[in-house]
């Protein structure tokens, strides 16, 4: 097998997984924590968050597999595609990288890290309650649009996937 259709299947396996990821955070994991109290609810993304941010092999592999994957069907994509495939490839990479990539750095990431340095046991009720207000909100919007656009780019690379 040559190696653009493997590198294509992988990129889409990986950022569909990413999609997933999103996905089950936008309606299972906030809509769960959701329902804690300001302190519960911010000592609960601080600990799912950290198991993120303490390099979890699994997800780094995940998450910059999925980047790098798609950057490097892109290239190989170039030459190897034409017409409406390579047009829909090139779409679906900048959707991912400007579109549910780069708002992950800009904004999520940010927002995390804002958040991972609350101390719960030494905060005030009033203090939990604004440090979650000026989170949560913000959080899952960009969240649900990094989830529909990670959606869209899923199914943009299977259709191509399927055209090869």
């Amino acid at each position: 097998m040559a190696l653009f259709p493997v590198v294509m299947i992988v990129a889409t396996l990986l950022v569909t997984l990413v999609a997933g990821f999103l996905f089950a955070f936008a309606v299972v994991v906030m809509p769960g924590i959701s329902r804690l109290d300001d302190g519960g609810f911010i000592r609960a993304f601080q600990v799912m968050d950290g198991i993120i941010q303490n390099n979890s092999p699994l997800f780094g592999l995940l998450w910059m597999g999925s980047i790098l994957a798609l950057i490097a069907t892109l290239i190989l994509g170039l030459s190897n595609l034409e017409g409406s495939p390579r047009i829909l490839l090139v779409l679906a990479t900048i959707l991912y990288l400007f579109a549910v990539q780069a708002p992950t750095i800009a904004i999520n990431i940010p927002l995390n890290n804002r958040i991972q340095t609350v101390d719960v046991a030494a905060s005030s009720d009033t203090e939990l309650k604004q440090f979650r207000t000026d989170f949560e909100a913000k959080w899952n919007r960009w969240n649900v649009m990094r989830t529909v656009v990670a959606i869209g780019v899923s199914v943009l690379l299977i259709v191509v996937v399927l055209q090869l």
